[in-house]
């Protein structure tokens, strides 16, 4: 699991503190992305009304695999040692 979100936070993509609402996932793609994160919530209500319900089960798996800001901010400062 840690692979997985390492590789998520490698891309780009990680959770944000501000602007968040509810998980900060929406606010972590927008800023990702270039937008503002009331753009990006624009967005996703109007992909909610283009193609309703894949974004509400695609929203919590993001949530539950973007890492955090702080998270990824813990494995840059101290490193795991090789082995």
């Amino acid at each position: 699991m840690n692979d997985i979100r390492q590789s998520i936070a490698n891309h780009g993509l990680v959770r944000s503190r501000e602007g968040r609402i509810f998980g900060g996932v929406l606010a972590g793609l927008g800023r990702r992305f270039g937008l503002t994160p009331w753009t990006a919530r624009l967005l996703f209500v109007l992909l909610l009304l283009v193609l309703p319900g894949s974004q509400l089960l695609i929203y919590p798996i993001l949530w539950i695999l973007m890492p955090t800001v702080e998270t990824v901010a813990q494995v840059n400062t101290n490193p795991s040692p090789a082995t």
